[in-house]
């Protein structure tokens, strides 16, 4: 059965970044196939428009690039703040997550990009934008039943991933 949109799928994958470096799949999920419904945009949309017209059993390669995948850059996204304005039991790293807040009141999460003895610079770009993305996908099912309403899928595509 050809896959369309607003089908529920189930898929095995594997994403890789340029490096082939694993940043995401089935087994880091813990082996449960990825279950989702087709054109949604629960997933990263071209992981999501590239199982339109696949049927169960094809196994597919796909290449993305960011915009396609967590989008370019933002270069307002990243920030250089005074190191005063952290809490003084912090003690920031490159690499490290922070959740930062707005002068609104809305809270993210954003990476330690450098830190020197008087300034922080945090990046609030997920992780993976700017990136070119690599995924090996096989299609399992179709025409699965739709999950209950409190359950949660992850996996190629979580902003808290």
């Amino acid at each position: 059965m050809t896959i369309k949109k607003g089908d529920i799928i189930k898929v095995e994958y594997e994403g890789r970044l340029e490096d082939r470096t694993i940043f995401d799949s089935t087994e880091l999920e813990g082996g449960e196939p990825l279950k989702f419904e087709v054109g949604t945009r629960t997933l990263i949309q071209g992981f999501d428009d590239s199982v339109i017209g696949k049927d169960v059993g094809d196994s597919f390669e796909i290449t993305l690039n960011a915009s396609e995948a967590y989008g370019v850059i933002d270069p307002l996204l990243v920030q250089t703040v005074c190191i005063d304005q952290l809490p003084e039991d912090l003690d920031p790293e490159p690499g490290m997550m922070l959740g930062v807040g707005d002068a609104n009141g809305t809270h993210s999460m954003a990476w330690v990009k450098e830190v020197d003895e008087e300034f922080i610079t945090i990046d609030m770009n997920h992780p993976l934008a700017g990136k070119t993305l690599y995924f090996k996908i096989k299609i399992l099912e179709t025409g699965c039943e739709p999950d209950p309403p409190d359950a949660h899928e992850c996996g190629c595509g979580c902003e808290d991933h």
